[in-house]
């Protein structure tokens, strides 16, 4: 019997990675791509051991002929979405290119699905961020978006393209609704592996200060390689339905710096500057999920405590450092 065949656009970032070593796990073919594979690194795949077991393939995603020609190539079973800029601060600084990634990049796919005729299943990396300022309410499935950034913006655009997909094309296609969640892997312009990254040199005696924004905004926040999973079940779920993916718990950026620094018997107070110039043109206050879909039709749960999680970084990265 062949193996299952998966293609992951954008491979090379946190979740692309992680999913690509669940599935290689399940005994899945996988095949990554990159605008220019042959010059690209992968150090996350490289970091989890698992470069060697995949192949890759040159795509530009806002190139329909690009995308169109791999898919034809490859003919995947099911194909994920994770490719696009996907910094919330940088979509203020570079809205086109935002925009260009998430909402053309995930059109092209969708139509190359429709257009080769094969039956794929496909899922898309949707976000929290499209439901902007939840209050003091947990956003579910039902709740209606309202997006506050170019990133957001560009999300719930993608969001409403792959339904109208599945309900005008039959499309095997859905979104997971992913909130925050972090890993060793996550990018160092983030606002969470900055923290970690001061609060571990400052330990050190190494720098003195960290400037930061708005730290008293409040997310929920997860362990990426928990998330990948509910990805992959979404997958293997026989009806294509959207899902929000969350821990339910929320806690604010304030606290996250507290038990960063706790780790390392420190007060966040002695070695943070808030600084009005990081502030973003507008910003979530609020953000909090509620996972109840998921976990009784999918049976999906997060692992991981906000603490155990930060632990789990600061611990990776003492060990590079």
């Amino acid at each position: 019997m062949s193996r299952k065949k998966a293609i992951i656009f954008g491979i090379s970032g946190q979740d692309g990675s992680y999913l690509a070593k669940s599935l290689l796990s399940k005994g899945v073919k996988v095949f990554g791509t990159s605008r220019d594979a042959e010059v690209q690194e992968f150090s996350n795949l490289r970091k989890l051991g698992i470069k060697q077991q995949i192949s890759f393939f040159s795509v530009a995603i806002n190139d329909f002929g690009s995308v169109f020609q791999c898919i034809k190539k490859i003919s995947p079973d099911v194909i994920y979405n994770l490719a696009s800029q996907s910094s919330v601060a940088l979509s203020f600084s570079q809205p086109h290119e935002t925009m260009e990634s998430i909402e053309l990049g995930t059109l092209n796919i969708l139509e190359s699905i429709r257009l080769y005729g094969k039956e794929i299943k496909f899922y898309n990396a949707c976000s929290s961020e499209c439901f902007g300022d939840t209050g003091q309410e947990k956003a579910d499935e039902k709740t209606p978006f309202n997006p506050l950034s170019p990133y957001a913006v560009s999300k719930t655009a993608a969001y409403w393209m792959v339904k109208n997909y599945r309900e005008a094309y039959d499309i095997s296609a859905c979104s997971g609704i992913l909130f925050n969640h972090e890993s060793p892997l996550r990018q160092d312009r983030f606002v969470t592996k900055k923290i970690i990254n001061a609060a571990v040199t400052i330990s050190k005696g190494e720098q003195g200060t960290l400037h930061l924004g708005n730290i008293d905004i409040v997310r929920d926040w997860g362990w990426a390689p928990d998330y990948v999973e509910a990805m992959r079940l979404m997958m293997e779920n026989k009806r294509s339905e959207d899902f929000v993916v969350a821990t339910g718990v929320s806690q604010s950026l304030k606290d996250f710096l507290e038990i960063t620094f706790q780790y390392f018997n420190l007060n966040w107070e002695d070695h943070v500057t808030i600084d009005k110039g990081l502030y973003r043109p507008t910003d979530i206050t609020v953000n909090m999920g509620n996972p109840k879909k998921i976990k009784e039709k999918l049976g999906w749960k997060a692992n991981f405590s906000l603490k155990e999680t930060i632990n789990k970084i600061i611990e990776y990265v003492l060990k590079e450092k």
